[in-house]
Parts: C-alpha cells; structure tokens; sequence
C-alpha cells in the first residue's frame, strides 16, 4: 500500500476522498506543528538529519532514507492493508465480523483505549526534548530523532482516528493530546512513566528498551482488536516500534561493553575507580535497569481489573498473540495466578482469568524483557566479568495497584520500612548516581567520535559507516 506524499498530509487511507476528515485534519496540523516547535527537540529546527520515512507499508519498501529538517517531516496516517473478511477473534463477538464503524455501546471504552495510547506518543517526545543537547555521538543523535518523528507520527495515528471515527468528541480529545504535558503538575500526561523525566541518555536508552516494549505489548493487544481501523493502525505501528527497541538495547549493549573495556583495562571493579576512568559502573547500570523496569511494570495497569475484562469480554483489546493461544478465546471460568501479600510475604492466588489480563500481558512482556538482559549479561560474560545484570522482581517498587501498599525488594521479599530505607540507595539510582550520569553527558558532534562512557555501534545505519555525517548542522 503505497502512501501518497503529494498531499498536504501524506497517507493511505484516501483522505482526499473524505474531504470533511480532510478539513478537520488540516485544521489539527499547525497545531501539532506548533506543539512541535514547543516541545520537539530542543535546539534542532535547522539541522539536517539522515531519517527514514515510510514510502508504502508493504515489508519490502517501507522505509526510504534521505537527509531532511525535522520540522519538514512528513508525518501521516498509514493503515496497514485490511485482512480480507477479517473476524472478531475473541470475546462475546468471537467469530463475528470485525467492525469498520464504532459500536455504538462500546463508543466510551474504545475512545477511552485510543486517547490512553495516544497520549504516551507526544509524552514520550516531551520526555526526550532536552537529550539532543548531550547526544554521545551523531549516530545516536540520529536515532534519537528517528525516534521522536515516529512517535510524532503515532500521534497522527491515533488522531486519526479519533477525528475519523468520534465526531466531536473525538476532535476534542485530539486537541486536549497536545494541551497536557509531560510533568506538568496541573494537566500532566495520563500514565505515570510518561511524567518522569528522561535526564540523561542512560535513562534514555533504558526507557526505549522497557517502555517502548510495553509499547510493543499494548500495540500487539490493540492489534487484535475487533475494530479493524484500530488494528490495521496498530500493526503498522509496531514496525516502527521495533527501532525504538533496537536503540535501546543496543544502547544500553554499548555502555555495557565500554563499561568491560574499561573494567579489564584497569583491573578493577571498583565502581570509584570507574567512575573516575569516566564509565558507568555495573551497578548503577543495574539500579537504573531496575527503576525502569519497576516503573514500566505499572504501565499495564492493575493486576486485576475489570476495565481488562470488559476491554476483552467486549472484543476491544485482546491478548499479545491471540490467534496463537490454544484455548476458547472467551475465558469463562478460566482462572490466572496473581500475587498477594498476605502475613507479611507474597503469595500467589488464582483470579478469574479475565480480570487478570493485565497481568497476563505484564508476565509476556517480562520474559521478553528478561531474554534482552541475557543478551547484555553475554557482553559481560564475554568480557569475562563476574557480574550479572536481572531484571528486578515484578513486584519491586511498585506505585499502583495493591503491591505499592507494601515495601518489597528486588527478590520478591516483603520488607519494613527501616529495611527498605537502608538498602535503597543499593536498589534505585540515587541523587548521587544520577548527578555522576549527568557529568559524563556533553555532545559529540564529529562524525565517527563517540563520548567515553559508550562504545561504538558495530555497524552503521542503512549500510551507512560508522563514522557517516547522520546530522548536519545548520
């Protein structure tokens, strides 16, 4: 499906043949264009960056790279192609044909689902605005604004469909995703991780390998949905994601193995000694790993709730890789295993499966999320370190749901107060880690040279060497 550049806004879903969607969306775009200029990277509005943009959503000829100024960006709405006489896979509506149009009785929850996706795509970039300033190299400057342009262009997805498909209400919510702000204390952006600040490029890298992914996850459940609009948009979507994923693991990949460089260099493991050599120690690498992990764990919501069960019940939001399940699809007297603290210790009970699909969804994303520290944990090992990272236990430092009643470690174990006070400076980047992390950021600018605390990519992006000019100043 190839996508139309020559209009206004570029897309595949024959806008020019819709032209009241057409007028209401051009009316939304210097908003957006606005809102860019506000809260898109800081500093950046003339440079030239090497970025790749969708030219038809077909696996073969998706991306097309050139050099091009961010604010000239030709953000869009791409569905990927409808599956021919697609049906509701799940659900009460299990078999039905999936809808074109919004059901009228579940109008609320649905737009409900697309506001809520929608409005970590803006956050993300506000969350990101400064890092451009400190990038360690061209190449990551790069994919740090491959990154932000896509999620811009994630926005328009959702916007589209809210505009396409929600009438007043719809416009409405579009404009309210480009009023609130990430952190801002009087209308902040709905989900809590979307709030936090993004300080550095080690936070930055850890949020595109563990937020993203959460991403990925609620994308692919939002995939299955039986409003096919919504599903076609998501599947396009989730090609994307996949780079934003790649730059965080394969970030994060780099500080580690410069981090190993350093280590058998000095022969130390000593995090002072390392950190006076200018690279990040292991174990501050492991307390910012569990900190994002432990916020990402909070994204998918509470362990058990009734907004997942009435989301699945009524064919909304499925579960990551439906059609792959080997069961009924309905889930009536199923049951899943949830943790509780009970007596001072987690325990796992059995809730009805339905309202336990956030918890579901979270124990999916934990084996992907493990399987990537692994992969880190073989550049240590290469390296011949003793040293491994993991990912903390779900339970960990969490800020919603019945678990953040308690105080609980990254083992899983039920502690006070007094216990959690002491060790948590060993458990979470503390001020001082955070004020070391910050010393070390400062732009490299010259193509092929790479800031200390990171090694270079083992390759270059779209057959490009490592030391290609990806931003030109202007």
């Amino acid at each position: 499906m190839t996508i139309d550049y020559s209009e206004k806004i570029p897309n595949n879903v024959g806008l020019a043949d819709n032209r009241t969607l057409q007028r209401a969306l051009e009316h939304w775009q210097p908003e957006f264009q606005s809102w860019w200029a506000d809260m898109g990277p800081e500093g950046s509005t003339n440079f030239d960056v090497y970025l790749r943009t969708a030219t038809s959503v077909d696996p073969k000829g998706w991306a097309h790279f050139d050099y091009v100024k961010m604010p000239d960006y030709r953000w869009g709405i791409f569905l990927a192609p409808a599956e021919a006489e697609r049906k509701v896979n799940f659900g009460a509506h299990k078999g039905e044909a999936a809808w074109q149009d919004v059901p009228g009785e579940y109008r609320s929850n649905l737009r409900r689902l697309i506001v809520t996706q929608g409005d970590t795509e803006p956050a993300s970039v506000e969350q990101q605005r400064h890092l451009g300033l400190t990038a360690p190299s061209l190449y990551d400057l790069r994919n740090l604004f491959q990154v932000n342009v896509e999620e811009g262009r994630h926005l328009w997805a959702m916007v589209y469909l809210l505009h396409a498909y929600f009438g007043r209400d719809g416009r409405e919510e579009a404009e309210a995703l480009l009023q609130r702000r990430s952190g801002d204390a009087d209308n902040p952006r709905i989900l809590g991780a979307f709030n936090e600040k993004t300080p550095d490029w080690l936070s930055f890298f850890m949020f595109t390998y563990f937020t993203d992914r959460d991403g990925k996850y609620q994308l692919a459940s939002l995939a299955e949905s039986g409003f096919d609009p919504l599903a076609r948009t998501c599947r396009f979507m989730l090609t994307e994601e996949a780079h934003h994923m790649f730059v965080g693991e394969s970030g994060v990949g780099r500080v580690i193995q410069r981090t190993c460089e350093a280590m058998n260099q000095l022969r130390t493991d000593d995090p002072a000694k390392l950190r006076a050599a200018g690279v990040i120690d292991l174990p501050t690498i492991q307390r910012y790993l569990n900190f994002h992990f432990s916020v990402t764990m909070d994204l998918f919501g509470a362990d058990v709730s009734s907004n997942a069960a009435t989301f699945y019940t009524t064919g909304l939001k499925g579960r990551f890789d439906e059609a792959k399940l080997g069961d009924d699809h309905l889930l009536a007297g199923a049951t899943y295993p949830v943790l509780e603290v009970r007596d001072g210790r987690l325990v796992t009970v059995e809730a009805p499966a339905l309202n336990a699909l956030n918890e579901k969804l979270r124990d999916d994303y934990i084996k992907d999320a493990a399987a990537g520290v692994e992969r880190w944990n073989r550049i240590i090992d290469k390296a011949g370190i003793p040293f491994r990272l993991r990912v903390p236990h779900k339970a960990f430092h969490r800020k919603i749901g019945p678990l953040s009643a308690a105080n609980i470690d990254p083992e899983g174990n039920v502690v006070d107060a007094a216990t959690w006070a002491r060790h948590e400076r060993e458990w979470l980047p503390s001020a001082e880690d955070r004020a070391f992390v910050a010393s070390l950021m400062g732009r490299v600018a010259e193509p092929g040279r790479f800031a200390n605390w990171i090694a270079p990519p083992a390759r270059g992006i779209n057959n490009q060497p490592v030391d290609f000019a990806y931003v030109r100043f202007g």
